[in-house]
């Protein structure tokens, strides 16, 4: 079977595939920056494989875009600390590529080859891995073929598997099947994970469940995250602050009102509104909305503060941080498209709230699920949430203790997949 989904893979599917970039790079810049970064990267793999001691064991990791390889860094950098090994990143897409370029805990940092058997074949001929780990979905059948036929032991960890999915419907399902097969270990997050990779019919003995290190990555973090000072001591004394993070328009037009009126009823109550993409336009829409309703200031202005009960923060990659002043937190994208992570508020134990569309959030819909979250479809249902978690102090603090509670008793999964790799070091 394997022969034949091959066969069809590289006739059929790599022409079509090469056929759909060629088009969307002329239309999408970020293609476009995939593409041409591509061009030399042969040519800086010999450059970078120079400098490398071979003598040490070559481990490479695999992450689609810099979110899986947030999952990724844990276990790297608990690896290069207690094992002498070279560690090689790629990424397919660019923004993963260019934010990682200065990561220190990986002696090459490269794109992931175009997935034919020739350019495949030569990625591994080139860099010998010992081990590849793919990070949670990103797997290419031409490089896990390629690496099964050179018995390179091939990992897919943090991996997930809903329980309806397309990979499953029949004609994927044999596909999915022949590649599945041929990875060595599948190390899925949940036992609901390991029972839904189980229909694939592949042998049992490959699929584990050893949790997700989005939970280490998280709890790592916000211990850094505190140590950082982005407001006085004393700032927020006797204020209970909402901290509205990663808010999208379809977002904001929801929760704004229901904040604006919380606030109007409860003078103790101060907001942080972090856009997700703070771009001039959006700030000056913030601002429009907020005109003549609640004093607002920027961030970037805040030496000039008055006492505005609405700061709107106009740069990014301080949003962990400033969950860590929150005593209630909304969670954006959950108007939009799909849920960000809910784990970075859920961490400091604080209530989480969040709109409807979350079901692409395994750790939304069990925050929800166990009481430490709160859904929310409209504006007077965000209100009447709102107004019951900040008006009573030893409620809101109660949620807060399930939201640390989760994420504590689920750190660990980072040692439990080094387990599964130092087998093969």
């Amino acid at each position: 079977m394997k022969k034949i989904w091959y066969l069809i893979y590289n006739i059929a599917v790599i022409p079509l595939l090469d056929a759909a970039v060629f088009i969307a790079k002329l239309f999408k810049p970020k293609i476009r920056i995939g593409v041409e970064g591509r061009k030399k990267l042969y040519e800086n793999l010999i450059i970078a494989l120079a400098g490398i001691d071979r003598k040490k064991k070559m481990i490479w990791f695999h992450s689609s875009s810099m979110g899986e390889f947030e999952q990724a860094k844990p276990i790297i950098e608990k690896l290069k600390a207690e094992q002498n090994v070279n560690v090689i990143v790629t990424f397919f897409s660019p923004s993963g590529y260019d934010n990682s370029l200065k990561y220190s805990y990986a002696d090459i940092i490269s794109y992931f080859p175009y997935d034919t058997p020739f350019l495949t074949m030569r990625f591994l001929n080139m860099v010998q891995p010992d081990i590849a780990v793919f990070m949670r979905y990103d797997i290419w059948p031409n490089m896990i073929w390629n690496l099964k036929e050179k018995n390179i032991p091939c990992l897919l960890v943090d991996a997930t598997m809903r329980k309806k999915t397309a990979r499953k419907w029949i004609i994927a399902k044999s596909f999915h099947k022949s590649l599945y097969s041929c990875i060595t270990n599948i190390l899925a997050v949940s036992n609901d994970d390991v029972e839904n990779f189980s229909e694939f019919k592949i042998d049992q003995n490959k699929i584990k469940s050893v949790g997700d290190t989005r939970f280490d990555r998280v709890y790592q973090k916000s211990l850094q995250a505190k140590e950082k000072k982005l407001f006085k001591d004393d700032f927020f004394a006797g204020k209970k602050v909402f901290v509205f993070g990663s808010s999208w328009e379809s977002d904001e037009e929801v929760i704004l009102p229901a904040m604006l009126k919380l606030m109007k009823n409860d003078m103790d109550v101060i907001s942080i509104i972090a856009p997700h993409e703070p771009t001039e336009e959006h700030l000056d829409q913030l601002e429009q909305t907020l005109s003549g309703k609640m004093g607002y200031i920027r961030f970037s202005l805040l030496n000039e503060y008055k006492n505005e009960r609405i700061i709107i923060i106009d740069s990014i990659g301080v949003l962990l941080t400033l969950y860590s002043y929150a005593d209630v937190s909304f969670v954006g994208g959950s108007f939009k498209q799909g849920i960000h992570n809910v784990l970075e508020p859920a961490v400091y134990g604080i209530p989480v709230v969040f709109g409807p569309k979350h079901e692409n959030s395994q750790e939304a819909i069990k925050l929800n699920q166990i009481g430490g979250a709160y859904v929310v479809r409209d504006r007077k249902q965000a209100y009447k949430i709102f107004r019951k978690i900040f008006s009573n102090n030893l409620y809101r603090e109660a949620v807060g203790k399930i939201c640390s509670g989760y994420v504590k008793e689920n750190i660990g999964a980072t040692a439990r997949i080094l387990e599964e790799i130092n087998k093969y070091i």
